[in-house]
């Protein structure tokens, strides 16, 4: 193990904090107000890391902070030795192991599929046709129910990622290109879908602290730039939070939507292959087999 000196790891943890703590201590005076946030709260409700996790900053495996004590690395997993904390990779839970197959084999295969930019950002539509409860009910539609409806019903439904496809209201659900199941996610994900790139940050907190907390900080950013340009082409009125919309239900709007999965696509690039170097890191120290072709082990989303 690399012995990294107090100065440099402090440095490290600082740069992490700064990139987190800003949106967790949000999310914490939202709640003491009951304060209800459509785009952020998603980052702490759908994903199940709570701000005081997430504050938590780890150096990640095969590495010594010199002179650290569990106040600076606030996770029990670490070693304690004369020398510092440190965490090997080989102390993650053998009954995780067939998750971490599933979870790199996903990786890989969604990381070598070519992405797709055509489906309009139509799942949080589909979410709401023909439905008079939506699922933000403080926060106005752009369009009126009926006009709404159109849109789904003018443009074709291609959404391939299962975790969006089922919260589709009933009547939308048939109108998908696919029938889609929580066996198949790695059959049909892709890396040019938003809530693909927003699950970068669940595969980042799932092994922490296993997981450098550079990689947590740019899923969550990820996850964060993805579920704004989600909401933006949604059918919700956003202005009063700020937001522009991206009217996925005009030709301009649509070539301005997939231009914009171009970006989280390219932000969220080079956090899957980190992601996946970690994972194939802790599969290694288990001695694991590389994980091409493995089968589903468990729940994607564990």
């Amino acid at each position: 193990m690399r012995i990294v000196p107090r100065d440099e790891w402090e440095l490290e943890r600082r740069a992490y904090l700064d990139r987190v703590r800003p949106w967790a201590e949000a999310r914490l005076r939202r709640v003491s107000r009951q304060e209800k946030h459509p785009v952020y709260d998603f980052l702490f409700e759908y994903f199940s890391f709570r701000p005081a996790h997430l504050m938590r900053w780890s150096p990640g495996c095969g590495r010594v902070v010199a002179d650290a004590t569990r106040d600076d690395v606030q996770w029990a997993e670490f070693a304690a030795s004369d020398a510092g904390l440190s965490l090997d990779a080989a102390a993650f839970p053998a009954q995780r192991h067939g998750y971490l197959k599933w979870a790199a084999a996903y990786l890989e295969a969604v990381g070598t599929r070519e992405p797709a930019f055509g489906c309009a950002g139509l799942h949080e539509w589909a979410m709401v046709y023909r439905e008079p409860n939506v699922r933000h009910p403080y926060v106005p539609l752009r369009l009126s129910h009926a006009e709404t409806d159109a849109v789904v019903e003018g443009l074709p439904l291609r959404c391939s990622h299962y975790d969006a496809y089922r919260f589709f209201t009933p009547p939308a659900v048939p109108r998908n290109r696919w029938e889609l199941t929580r066996e198949a996610t790695t059959d049909h994900d892709q890396a040019g879908c938003l809530h693909v790139n927003m699950d970068l940050y669940r595969f980042a907190y799932k092994i922490a602290p296993f997981c450098p907390g550079e990689v947590v900080a740019g899923a969550f950013e990820v996850a964060r730039a993805a579920r704004e340009i989600d909401m933006r082409a949604s059918p919700y009125d956003l202005s009063a939070y700020g937001f522009a919309a991206v009217p996925i239900e005009t030709a301009a709007g649509r070539a301005e939507y997939a231009e914009l999965q171009r970006e989280a696509y390219r932000l969220g690039r080079p956090v899957r292959e980190r992601l996946l170097g970690v994972y194939r890191e802790l599969l290694s120290a288990s001695h694991g087999v590389h994980p091409r072709g493995a089968q589903l082990f468990e729940d994607p989303r564990g």
